[in-house]
């Protein structure tokens, strides 16, 4: 097995992209790098990286389990969570993803939402509910994840 130790990596031909055998499966300029994905298509390094991501539960006090970028989180009551990120991101436009724990055996469905204007640089205000009596409910499993740019 061989080590290589080296502080920058330059294509030959073009200086910013790497190439395997024909095939160009890296390509770097300013604040961006791209990678070969299916087919011809390039895609973003960056733009496809969770910015932040939070797990916790509400039943038994609002607690974080695990996080990546996240400096806090609130209870503002029950079923009312707001998320504090450590590096805000470029602007309120960012998209996200998130999941519950979806059923405790007793038919009742549950749902995690932003709440209306809850959405800021640094900040995500959640409300979570069990779905079938539309009642705002503590959840023992809430994961949210944010993707977008970094500020």
């Amino acid at each position: 097995m061989s080590t290589v130790i080296l502080d920058t990596i330059t294509g030959k031909s073009t200086a910013t992209t790497i190439t395997i055998g024909s095939t160009p499966v890296v390509s770097a300029s300013a604040n961006s790098m791209t990678s070969r994905g299916e087919g011809s298509a390039q895609t973003s390094i960056q733009q496809g990286l969770a910015k932040a991501w939070a797990n916790f539960h509400g039943v038994g006090g609002t607690a974080l389990d695990d996080s990546f970028n996240i400096t806090s989180i609130a209870d503002n009551g029950t079923g009312d969570t707001t998320i504090t990120v450590a590096n805000d991101l470029a602007s309120v436009h960012w998209s996200y993803a998130a999941c519950v724990e979806e059923n405790d055996g007793a038919g009742s469905g549950r749902g995690v939402a932003l709440e209306t204007g809850g959405k800021a640089a640094g900040t995500a205000r959640l409300i979570h509910k069990d779905g079938d009596a539309n009642t705002f409910r503590d959840l023992p499993d809430v994961g949210f994840v944010w993707f977008g740019d970094l500020a």
